[in-house]
């Protein structure tokens, strides 16, 4: 009788405390420089800043940002598996594949590795998560479908959620970009911080 009692006493305070009753989230990142805070302090990338807002919030997700500048997907697959195997996600974010792209990589091998890198994760437990990535125009309007849309191809192969690129929403405006033109600077990076939280909680919702 006790134990029952003590029972629907745990349930309920599930139930009116939801906070405690959600299991911690790590999301691993795997990103190009475009999340590894590139000329910027690490403390002023939209990574960072996710985390601390996360963290005033109160909710149980930790970020593990593992994006370097310059990474491409091969280099990213050779890092993996001692990746899942330290932090243990259970999610994975993916965004690569730009630097794939400026290096004029086969467009099927960026797939295929982009595929491994889901496939490997998804082995692991944890859910995926795959970020549609743009190149400069440059490249010609052909190439430049091709090489977008192959994400969106790899996302359903591989039943991985598709992300919009975050870039976006401060690409071409000048005041929110590094004199190179490519790199969100400091100004931008709490909007792409405020784009990604919002990214996010609909592919957590959707576990």
């Amino acid at each position: 009788m006790t134990h029952s009692i003590l029972r629907c006493v745990f349930i309920l305070f599930l139930v009116i405390n939801p906070l405690h009753a959600a299991a911690n989230n790590t999301i691993l990142i795997l990103g190009d420089s475009l999340s590894a805070a590139y000329g910027l302090k690490q403390e002023q990338g939209w990574v960072q800043l996710l985390q601390d807002k996360y963290d005033a919030k109160q909710r149980p997700i930790n970020l593990v940002n593992a994006s370097i500048s310059g990474e491409t997907t091969g280099g990213a697959l050779r890092r993996l598996d001692a990746l899942l195997e330290q932090y243990q996600p259970t999610h994975v974010l993916i965004e690569l594949g730009a630097n794939d792209g400026l290096r004029g990589f086969p467009i099927t091998k960026m797939q295929a590795n982009l595929t491994a890198l889901i496939e490997k994760s998804q082995a692991a437990d944890a859910q995926t998560a795959l970020m549609e990535i743009y190149i400069p125009p440059n490249y010609g309007p052909r190439y430049s479908k091709m090489f977008t849309d192959s994400f969106a191809s790899v996302s359903e192969a591989t039943d991985s959620h598709l992300m919009p690129f975050f870039v976006l929403k401060v690409a071409g405006k000048s005041e929110l970009m590094q004199n190179d033109n490519l790199h969100p600077n400091k100004t931008a990076q709490p909007i792409l911080r405020d784009e990604m939280y919002n990214t996010i909680n609909q592919w957590l919702n959707k576990d």
